[in-house]
């Protein structure tokens, strides 16, 4: 079973690229049973969407496009 704090890991990176399928199974058994990771999900997919809409509609500097350190 995974930790929480394996699971927060796992939420973050599934939103920039696509689990494992053992890692998407141990995160959504994860979820079932914790109500506070569910919450982060949540919290973390909104400011994930969040930061998308706004690149949508504002130009970022030119030291910031790309692969910034």
């Amino acid at each position: 079973m995974l930790s929480c704090k394996d699971a927060t890991k796992l939420i973050s990176q599934g939103l920039d690229r696509r689990l494992s399928l053992v890692e998407r199974m141990g995160l959504h058994l994860h979820l079932l049973i914790c109500h506070g990771c569910r919450a982060t999900e949540k919290h973390l997919v909104f400011l994930h969407e969040a930061g998308a809409a706004w690149r949508q509609h504002h130009d970022l500097p030119s030291t910031l496009q790309g692969d910034s350190k």
